[in-house]
């Protein structure tokens, strides 16, 4: 059996022992108090005098030792806050950048959705009027939200826009535009309707919201519009009945 030196083990131990003390004594040495912080922001709805309370706990860690991943949760945990960036600057001065939540739509009653269509705040203390309302179940508001943004996307390159969108406890859509036409979507087939009335109905609506009280898409194979004189159109075949449709009421 190979006879193994000593000093063939211990040597190697102790350049590494020593590495490792120089490391530590070092960032002892570096590891001063924090002096000051920078923090850059709109400071719309939250001040840097509440970020800097939100992480005053963390601040009396060293330069090297603060965690900076901690500090940066603890900053985006504050209400309207989105998202947060935290970096040391020598000599002791950590900088904090934060961007704000930008409301999109109103979730309920006082609820409000980003862009993203994620609840933020469940309580609101200011509703932006202008904003589109968005309702449904509770555990349903993210389902709810992205078929807002999906329509809204289509809607806006024809001049039309969404100003309500709903989720009934037993599982009907409906929505209502910006110029009020009602959009009855229901429980079945919820998507291929959505599609049928984007691509069909709302250039109808382009040009004769005035005329139009509501738009039932809850049919099989069609849809019917309701005119404000009180009328009905039943539609059973889009692509062949559009046109007829139209020159029939134009002629009323």
């Amino acid at each position: 059996m190979p006879k193994i030196r000593l000093t063939h083990i211990v040597t190697p131990l102790v350049a590494v022992g020593a590495v490792v003390a120089t490391y530590f004594v070092s960032a002892s040495m570096l590891d001063r108090p924090i002096r000051s912080i920078e923090i850059n922001g709109p400071f719309q709805r939250v001040t840097a005098l509440q970020i800097e309370e939100a992480i005053s706990d963390q601040l009396e860690d060293g330069f090297v030792s603060a965690d900076l991943a901690g500090i940066q949760q603890s900053i985006v945990a504050l209400p309207w806050i989105d998202q947060a960036t935290v970096a040391r600057r020598w000599p002791s001065r950590l900088r904090i950048t934060v961007t704000e939540q930008v409301p999109a739509a109103i979730w309920g009653e006082r609820g409000l959705l980003n862009v993203r269509g994620e609840l933020f705040v469940t309580d609101a203390r200011h509703i932006p009027a202008e904003l589109p309302r968005l309702s449904g179940p509770e555990n349903r508001s993210d389902e709810v939200a992205k078929r807002y943004l999906a329509v809204r996307d289509r809607l806006i390159p024809v001049g039309l826009d969404v100003r309500r969108v709903s989720l009934d406890p037993r599982g009907a859509w409906d929505m209502t535009l910006h110029n009020g036409v009602e959009v009855r979507l229901g429980k079945r087939d919820v998507d291929e309707r959505t599609d049928l009335f984007l691509d069909i109905v709302a250039d109808i609506i382009t040009g004769r919201a005035a005329e139009i009280e509501y738009v039932d898409m809850r049919y099989s194979n069609g849809f019917t519009i309701g005119w404000n004189n009180g009328s009905r159109t039943p539609v059973d075949d889009p692509e062949e009945e559009m046109e007829e449709m139209l020159a029939l009421r134009g002629s009323n």
